[in-house]
């Protein structure tokens, strides 16, 4: 019998066989950045501030008093914010009092929400690579985690293989789209898929949609604006990401009243409520104007692209990603079958740090993304361009 912290620890990858508590590869390869003085392309986090409106409306709520308990279900102007972010971007119509849920980053609700509906003997889907917080959670409910791989060049999920994921214990699918590790953006085809699939063995859907206004394609298509999708499925998204104050964790969930009041059940005793001053801030930054979303999304295009030229030099194969701030390159081109042991050695050699994508996969997938590795491009350009001299010193090096 394990206990519930062992449980969390497998799930995330972080207990080793002799039960032994591990760090994460973002503790281990933070510090190798700070030792050698790297830069570090491994945490993805941005190294400047958002929008300088939305920190003068936290500052200002500061000093107005905004400093206690917000209600537990969010402040109501954040609310009718999401709200309406959700109707001007997508045509949904979220009741800002009912099926709206203020959270303490995507990464608690992700958790209320697979704390809520998943139980021992439950099956929960997700595709592989995944976010580390899903595996820890569903493991913490004493569910079993069912992947399905994604493959490259695109990071795609075969049909077939994701078909064969769904049984009759299936009670969860968490869809990451756009896709962290790999910045895949998932087409209607797939996601109409995942929702037959999950109407068919009455599955509820959680979608992780952080990175839904960072696409450098199509526009971002909500999983709840499917047909059949609306009733089982819940949409997580937050501000870290979009506005780049990834510290306010400030996030919100939506979704079908029943569903969504299941879900705060279970966030008021994990949180209850937090950001108070930081909540206003975010529901201005839902209002600015359409411009500022679209200028988001090309800036990381154009930080992409400079990593992306850095990675080609250096002999990699570079795996373009559609969304998100992440990219992927495949280390075998230049003789490396072992992305883990290259990114421990990457600081010392060339001075950037970098994940090894095996990491956000279970054993078998593990050993299918055994020599990729993911760099993040959420940084300034600058930094991005001295990053990809140096990476392309590489091929010379190794």
């Amino acid at each position: 019998m394990t206990s519930p912290w062992q449980r969390t620890a497998a799930g995330a990858n972080l207990l080793s066989a002799d039960g032994r508590l591990g760090v994460t590869i973002f503790e281990e390869m933070t510090a190798l950045a700070v030792r050698t003085g790297a830069i570090n392309l491994g945490q993805g986090f941005p190294d400047e501030d958002g929008p300088a409106e939305m920190a003068a409306a936290a500052r200002q709520a500061i000093a107005d008093g905004a400093n206690q308990y917000a209600p537990g279900k969010g402040l109501p102007i954040l609310r009718e914010a999401v709200a309406g972010h959700q109707q001007r971007f997508y045509g949904l119509s979220p009741d800002p009092d009912r099926e709206v849920l203020i959270t303490t980053g995507a990464t608690e609700a992700i958790a209320a929400a697979v704390l809520a509906f998943a139980e021992p003997g439950d099956e929960v889907v997700t595709f592989e690579p995944f976010y580390d917080s899903y595996g820890a959670m569903i493991a913490l409910a004493g569910a079993q985690h069912v992947t399905v791989p994604l493959h490259a060049p695109r990071f795609q999920p075969d049909l077939g293989e994701l078909a064969a994921a769904f049984g009759p214990s299936t009670r969860l699918v968490i869809l990451n789209n756009p896709h962290n590790p790999t910045g895949a953006v998932f087409g209607r085809e797939v996601l109409q898929a995942v929702v037959d699939l999950a109407a068919q063995h009455d599955a509820i859907i959680i979608t992780d949609e952080v990175y839904e206004h960072l696409v450098f394609g199509e526009p971002h298509v909500p999983v709840a604006t499917l047909p059949r999708a609306a009733v089982r499925t819940l949409s997580i998204s937050s501000a870290g990401k979009t506005f780049s104050f990834t510290g306010w964790k400030v996030g919100w969930v939506t979704g079908p009243e029943e569903l969504v009041a299941r879900v705060r059940t279970v966030k008021q005793f994990l949180t209850y409520s937090s950001g108070t001053p930081f909540q206003g801030a975010v529901a201005l930054g839902l209002g600015l104007p359409d411009e500022f979303f679209g200028a988001a999304a090309e800036t990381l295009r154009r930080k992409r692209d400079i990593l992306a030229e850095g990675l080609r030099q250096a002999g990699l194969t570079v795996y373009l990603p559609d969304g998100t701030y992440f990219i992927t390159a495949d280390t075998a081109a230049i003789g490396f079958d072992d992305a883990l042991d290259l990114a421990r050695r990457l600081p010392e050699l060339v001075g950037v740090a970098a994940i090894p994508v095996s990491v956000f996969c279970h054993e078998d997938g593990a050993k299918r993304t055994r020599s990729l590795l993911r760099f993040a491009f959420c940084k300034q350009e600058t930094v991005l361009k001295e990053a990809a001299d140096r990476l392309a010193r590489l091929n010379e090096l190794v």
